[in-house]
Formats: C-alpha cells, sequence, structure tokens
C-alpha cells in the first residue's frame, strides 16, 4: 500500500512524500529509521474506493461504533464483528460500506487505513483514533470514546438545526409572499388607483416606488429568477473554494451574536476532540492538525496550524493559545495546569462540557427571542404596504366623495 508522510528530521525541517509499506505502523517504523519523526502518515488512496460512499445517518454511526466496541471487548474477531454488524444496519450504502472494509480487514490492511477509503462516512478524527486505538491496543475504549463524541456532535447539531428552522421557514415564506404580491397583486391595485384618480393622480412617494418597483418585477420577473439562481449558485462555488470558506468563516466571527455562538461551537470541538486524540496516544502535532480540521471553521484552523508550528520549535500549546483573539484567557489556562499535571485530557473534557452548556442556553435564549422578532418583521412589511396602499385609495375616495 503506498501513503503519504509529512514528517521532520533532524535539522528539525519538515519532509514530505510518499513510500510503500504493508501496514502504517511499519511506515512508522522505516520513517523512523531513517531520521525522520513522523507528524502525519496517511494512506494515498485512502480517499478513492469501489463503493461511492455518501454521508449515513449518525444515528447509524453512533450505533454502528457502539456495537462494534461491546464486540471487540467480548473478544469477537474484526472481521466476524464487521460482518454481524453489516447484517444489522438498514442503511444500504453503510452496508456496502461495511462490507468493503471486511474484505480490506481479510486482505491484511488496518480497520484506520480501511476506514479512510470512506471519508465521507468517517471523518478524518474517527479515523486517526481508531489507528491510535489500534497502535495501543486500546480500540474498544476508543471506540466507546468515538461512540460518545458523535453523540455529542449530534446532538449540538440537532439543536443549532431546530433553532434555525423556524426563522429559515418564515423567512422563505416572507420572501415568496412578497414576490407574490409584488408580481400579482400591487398592479390590479394600481389599476384601482388610476381609475380612482386618474393617470395624473398624485401619489404619495412610497406608493410611487412601490408600483415602480411591482412594474419592475412584473416585467422582469425571469430575468430576477434567473439572476437570484445564478447568484445563488456562484455564492455556493465560491464558498467551497479555500479562499471563499476564509472570508466566510472570517465574517461569522465578526457578526454580533452569531459570533459568540461559532466561537463557544469550535472551542468546544477543539476542546473534546483534542482530549480524545491526546488520551488514544496520538501526538501533540498530530493531534492540533487533526483537531483544526474538526473544528468547522477555517480562520481558528489557521490559528491552531500556527500554535502546532510553535508547539514544534520548542513551545507549550498553552502559549499561542493564551495570544489567540478567538480562544478565551481562561482556555489556555486550564491548558496550562493541564501541562503541568499532565491531565490535559481531564480537563478539556470538563471544558468541552462547559462550553457545550453555553452554546445550548444561548441558542435556547435565541430561540425564544427569534420568533417575536419575526412576528415584527411580518408585521412591518405588512404595515408599509398596507399604508402604501389604503391610505392612497382612502384619499383618492374623498376628493372623488368631495367633487
Amino acid at each position: 500500500m503506498k501513503f503519504t508522510y509529512t514528517a521532520t528530521n533532524d535539522s528539525g525541517k519538515t519532509v514530505k512524500g510518499q513510500t510503500e509499506g504493508p501496514d502504517r505502523a511499519s511506515v512508522v517504523q522505516a520513517l523512523h529509521k531513517q531520521g525522520l519523526r513522523p507528524i502525519v502518515v496517511k494512506l494515498a488512496g485512502g480517499k478513492q474506493s469501489t463503493v461511492k460512499s455518501k454521508k449515513v445517518k449518525l444515528k447509524d454511526l453512533v450505533i454502528f461504533t457502539r456495537q462494534l466496541s461491546t464486540m471487540i471487548s467480548a473478544g469477537v474477531p474484526l472481521v466476524r464483528s464487521l460482518a454481524t454488524l453489516q447484517t444489522q444496519t438498514n442503511s444500504k450504502n453503510f452496508k456496502e460500506v461495511l462490507g468493503e472494509i471486511s474484505k480490506d480487514i481479510e486482505g491484511g490492511g488496518a480497520l484506520g487505513d480501511s476506514l479512510a477509503k470512506h471519508p465521507k462516512v468517517f471523518s478524518e478524527v474517527y479515523i486517526n483514533m481508531v489507528r491510535a486505538g489500534e497502535a495501543g491496543g486500546i480500540l474498544d475504549d476508543i471506540l466507546k470514546r468515538l461512540a460518545s463524541q458523535v453523540e455529542q456532535d449530534a446532538s449540538m447539531r440537532k439543536k443549532i438545526k431546530a433553532a434555525m428552522m423556524y426563522p429559515i421557514v418564515i423567512f422563505s415564506i416572507t420572501i415568496v409572499a412578497f414576490f407574490g404580491i409584488m408580481i400579482f397583486v400591487i398592479p390590479k391595485i394600481g389599476k384601482i388607483l388610476t381609475d380612482l384618480g386618474g393617470p395624473d393622480a398624485k401619489l404619495p412617494i412610497y406608493t410611487r416606488v412601490m408600483l415602480s418597483g411591482s412594474s419592475f418585477m412584473q416585467h422582469n420577473a425571469i430575468i430576477i429568477i434567473g439572476v437570484t439562481i445564478g447568484g445563488i449558485y456562484l455564492l455556493k462555488r465560491y464558498l467551497r473554494t479555500p479562499s471563499g470558506k476564509y472570508k466566510f468563516h472570517a465574517l461569522l466571527l465578526r457578526t454580533p451574536i452569531i459570533k459568540g455562538i461559532v466561537t463557544k461551537i469550535a472551542i468546544a470541538r477543539f476542546a473534546r476532540t483534542f482530549a480524545s486524540l491526546m488520551t488514544a496516544g496520538v501526538s501533540v502535532l498530530n493531534a492540533l492538525e487533526v483537531t483544526g480540521g474538526a473544528i468547522g471553521n477555517k480562520v481558528i484552523e489557521a490559528e491552531l496550524i500556527e500554535a502546532a508550528k510553535e508547539v514544534k520549535n520548542g513551545k507549550q500549546l498553552s502559549e499561542p493559545l493564551s495570544a489567540s483573539p478567538h480562544f478565551p484567557p481562561i482556555i489556555s489556562q486550564m491548558l496550562a495546569i493541564g501541562e503541568e499535571t499532565g491531565q490535559i485530557d481531564t480537563i478539556l473534557v470538563r471544558v468541552a462540557d462547559f462550553y457545550e452548556e453555553e452554546v445550548e442556553t444561548v441558542i435556547d435564549g435565541l430561540s425564544a427571542l427569534i420568533e417575536p422578532l419575526m412576528i415584527v418583521v411580518l408585521g412591518s412589511i405588512v404595515g408599509v404596504i398596507a399604508a402604501s396602499v389604503m391610505g392612497p385609495i382612502a384619499s383618492l375616495s374623498k376628493n372623488i366623495g368631495g367633487s
């Protein structure tokens, strides 16, 4: 099997390359013999698979992880465990993925390397923790930790989606209703105003603006829809690029209210993921690289990459993080205590629990605030339209009655 690696030599320079070996452990051993200190060793073909892997439900992944941990703890061979779990899963895609993993294991491959071939199903954190568990002979314990971590992530995502669902639905309905009123209703009301007051009737400026906007939308509806769809498509493509992602994530970190939520989620993920990797025996540099990718924010990930460089130069992790604008001082202080006592994993798990509770509190508060806020927004839109329409109609009716 081919592997790509990132390592440091005796002079401290970073070396990247590709090599072959029967498994990851053999490659790591060979690199040590060459005088290199491996930082990251990955299967070169890890992202290729005969199965077109699609994402599976987190619920299925949690069940698989817990059951696999139980079976391994009970002494059931890995191949047999995978075969049993393959028959039990209700997900057709997951069933195919597990079948291919079983074939790899039967062929002498390592579980972590087999999982790496399905990056849409198993995250880099998941893969690296499994590899560390295999190397340390504690795969069952690592899988238990993984199941708990996946459950925590699933719970947090579910709460965030639930909080966002209401405003998204209301906003979508508002946009559709607005365009419907402007294209179909306002032109008819404009005709009524013209019939009442004649073509030279003096209308309030906000009414004239609304009628002009309605006329523009009515005559250019196809162009507006095309430009809107094209703009959304181009924006999505741009946000998928490294530059687009970085700028979007930087914008989130500058947006009031959202900044606090994003930062707390990132810190909770960092603390829990880094603690799990350290417990599994993953090196600090490797753990920082994997954790950065799991946080979900490119700005904070870049900060962790810079922190890893300083750690490689001999500094403690708490030092570079203390200068970060996004990690609060308590994180560096807790890390410093953990470094002194040798209990980084225990302390960071507590930090993760604290910030996850903070995120839940903020989201619950936002959920209670969003509903009345949306009602006010909707009421304002209805009020503006009503004032633009009913005011002129009443005024023109009085003029007609008076004459």
